[in-house]
């Protein structure tokens, strides 16, 4: 059996379901907030645990190469102490960004946080056993600690990639407009405040028509790929139903985690009380040769909103 496949197993182990709902239950009692937030990975642009996991990895992994050489105790030692130090902000990172996934991702990720927190474990009482001047079991139980935070990264990277968590869902829906000015409807068919789901080629967006001003962004939410349709409209922010990730519509940045990406803003045009749109990497307001999609567009086309 190739380990792909049974970490896949992992990801369909149902039986796996109570004992994630519960530490689910744990980590969502933590406030919400700016911590919480920067622990995501919002004013990074990406998750934030993967960039703090760097430095334990790196320390022991460093200590492990000095302990196969004489003369480096306490060197070794320090790398040591400097990783178990440096773990817990990224558990926690880790923690609040699980919390917040599907199912299957959930499921490899409890078995994955338990393999880094033996890890941790057997990492600390490495350090234990050093200060204490039994080498020969420090080293031992630093060894184990690598084997451990080895299981640990290589299912995070499954997750990463296989299951896709921590990528944006809605980067791809950029590439994959088509070029052009294309209608979504008259202006009069969006209610105040109101998110509406419209159809841009096969790319579905979200229009929120404010006063007389409108905003069109890529629906699927970057952090999961919820529909932003459903979510709710306040303050010139859109928030995701699914886990809370709230967005400025004015140019799709995040305000509130989890997610980390922005969503995508499309250039807007209302010509004749119609609304159009086009991929944001086409420049600025449209020249008067622009091709639109509205007759007499250059005496009355106005641009409305632009990422």
């Amino acid at each position: 059996m190739k380990i792909g496949d049974a970490i896949r197993r992992i990801e369909r182990s149902a039986r796996l379901d109570p004992i994630t709902g519960f530490a689910r239950s744990l980590v969502r009692r933590v406030p919400r907030g700016r911590a919480a937030d920067t622990l995501h990975g919002v004013e990074l642009g990406h998750p934030m645990h993967p960039l703090l996991v760097q430095v334990p990895i790196g320390a022991w992994m460093s200590a492990t190469v000095l302990d196969l050489f004489p003369g480096t105790r306490r060197p070794a030692l320090g790398l040591i102490d400097l990783g178990v130090a440096a773990a817990l902000p990224a558990m926690a990172a880790g923690a609040l960004d699980w919390a917040e996934q599907h199912p299957r991702q959930q499921r490899v990720g409890i078995v994955h946080a338990v393999s880094a927190k033996c890890g941790v474990l057997l990492y600390t009482a490495s350090a234990v056993a050093r200060h204490r001047g039994h080498q020969g079991w420090g080293k031992a139980l630093g060894f184990a600690g690598l084997g451990m935070v080895g299981v640990a990264g290589m299912l995070g990277a499954h997750i990463a990639y296989s299951l896709n968590g921590g990528v944006s869902h809605t980067e791809q829906d950029r590439d994959l407009l088509p070029d052009g000015w294309h209608d979504l409807g008259p202006m009069d068919d969006f209610a105040e405040d109101t998110p509406v789901r419209r159809m841009v080629g096969g790319v579905p967006v979200v229009v929120v028509r404010s006063d007389q001003d409108v905003r069109v962004l890529t629906e699927a939410c970057s952090h999961l790929g919820g529909p932003l349709s459903d979510g709710t409209v306040a303050e010139g922010c859109i928030t995701c139903p699914w886990h809370g990730s709230t967005f400025r519509m004015s140019d799709g940045s995040v305000v509130h985690g989890p997610a980390t990406a922005p969503q995508t803003v499309l250039e807007t045009l209302v010509v004749n009380g119609v609304v159009s749109v086009r991929r944001p990497d086409h420049g600025s307001a449209p020249h008067h040769d622009t091709a639109i999609p509205r007759p007499r567009a250059a005496e009355t086309g106005l641009p409305t909103g632009r990422s």
